[in-house]
């Protein structure tokens, strides 16, 4: 599994604006149906209101190449040169051996 974080920066709202026009647009809801999709979803950090999360979650690398190539990545471009935003990404693979008994105990389930 591979997960990206990408942060979307604007200036005076635009980049909360975006999101929400990601999902009032429904190309949101037509990535998560996407095959390999696992996560996609917006988060808005509290001591950065110009700045918007989103976790961006596949099932392989294939599955990106997929969503990359997808006519889905033109409306995604043209929205964010809409709202002039400026992006950050970090990427993680997952660790397959899952959560470590030692940290387990900090996790109240």
């Amino acid at each position: 599994m591979i997960t990206v974080n990408l942060y979307y920066t604007g200036e005076q709202g635009s980049a909360r604006a975006f999101a929400e026009e990601m999902v009032r647009s429904g190309v949101v809801s037509a990535i998560r149906a996407e095959e390999g999709n696992l996560r996609y979803e917006y988060f808005f950090p509290m001591d950065d209101p110009e700045t918007v999360l989103l976790i961006d979650q596949w099932r392989d690398q294939a599955a990106i190449d997929a969503h990359h190539a997808s006519p889905m990545m033109g409306q995604i471009a043209a929205l964010r040169e809409k709202f002039d935003l400026h992006m950050r990404a970090e990427r993680f693979l997952s660790d397959e051996s899952g959560l470590p008994d030692k940290d387990r105990k900090f996790i109240k389930r």
